[in-house]
């Protein structure tokens, strides 16, 4: 979100970010664009659902904006209900298939509440797009809405970071179901190779204490949140990447998460999951080692590339190359363009 916030803001926008307030957000940095943090008092659950639909509603009907961006389905209602009583235009703006989460699809009442927001919402977007090819031919083919692409890549990187001993892997992003640290976990035990783990979660607490368990607690890092600028500075020392999902939902199965295009940019070559957009991916730009979600596929992964220096650099020459295209300057255009023919 920062990322086109910014490209807006620098392209004639007055942008404002809204989120939530949370004891412990730390203070954010100063941006081009204005930022707004709400308390809320529920912090999960139905209760969190419904709070965020009113504190949101009411919000944004005493702010007007030619725009109203909603980020993934469970901001969809605030928006599209207060842009359509002012009579402006709102965006839909889908990081994911929300419906096919984990969470929600292993709970098919509460899927079957959302999907009939999403029914009622997507198609009246005046603009939508998501961020892989196969999640927007799923919603076109489902809604019969265009939706662009705007791929999750970050700007360019021109840092130039020496690897670090020991060799780590590293892991960035939330600590949720279906995501396989609690695989990597114990892939890596007795290998020379550290894990570093940045970013919280719903499985924050279980995590540490198989950690704890397995008497790893010297072999595996806990960063916690790591503000995006520090983040930068640590993904570029890692040896490898981690980017492995359990198929639990097309959400999962038809991702291009931005941790994988974060690795590529800082020439860390990554192991993923052998979905449809990876492989795609991999086709142009072959800087992946591909593991199925359970712990010997990973560690046969994670070995394959550590006792094996020349595949290895090759992995880091791909991720080079891919470098030069798959980043935030290429893909601004496209979303500067969607804004364009709305305008």
């Amino acid at each position: 979100m920062q990322r086109i916030c910014t490209s807006l803001a620098q392209n004639g926008f007055e942008v404002t970010l809204i989120g939530r307030k949370l004891p412990n957000s730390k203070p954010l940095p100063e941006f081009v664009f204005k930022t707004v943090r709400l308390p809320f008092f529920f912090r999960s659950g139905k209760a969190f659902y419904f709070e965020v639909q009113i504190r949101y509603f009411f919000y944004l009907l005493f702010h007007t904006y030619e725009y109203y961006g909603a980020v993934d389905l469970d901001t969809v209602l605030p928006n599209l209900l207060v842009a359509r009583l002012k009579g402006k235009k709102w965006v839909y703006d889908a990081h994911e298939y929300f419906t096919e989460v984990p969470e929600v699809v292993r709970r098919p009442r509460v899927q079957r509440i959302w999907k009939w927001v999403e029914k009622i919402s997507v198609p009246r977007a005046d603009i939508a797009y998501t961020v892989s090819p196969g999640l927007a031919s799923l919603f076109e083919n489902q809604y019969g809405k265009t939706f662009g692409i705007v791929r999750n890549v970050p700007f360019k990187s021109h840092l130039s970071i020496q690897k670090t001993e020991p060799p780590f892997i590293l892991y960035q992003g939330a600590l949720n179901e279906g995501r396989c640290i609690e695989y990597l976990i114990p892939a890596i035990k007795g290998l020379p190779i550290q894990l570093k783990i940045a970013g919280e979660g719903d499985l924050s607490e279980s995590l540490r204490m198989l950690s704890k368990e397995m008497n790893m607690d010297d072999q595996v890092q806990f960063l916690g949140y790591i503000q995006p600028d520090a983040l930068k500075q640590i993904t570029p020392q890692a040896t490898i990447g981690f980017n492995v999902l359990e198929n639990k939902g097309l959400s999962y199965y038809y991702s291009l998460a931005n941790k994988c295009f974060d690795y590529l940019q800082a020439e860390v070559p990554c192991i993923c999951s052998p979905f449809p957009e990876y492989l795609d991916l991999a086709n142009a730009h072959p800087a992946f080692i591909f593991a199925a979600a359970n712990e010997a596929d990973i560690r046969l992964a994670i070995k394959e590339v550590i006792e094996q220096p020349e595949k290895y650099q090759a992995l880091r020459e791909a991720c080079i190359e891919a470098k030069e295209t798959l980043n935030w300057e290429t893909e601004e255009r496209i979303l500067l363009a969607l804004y364009e023919e709305q305008s």
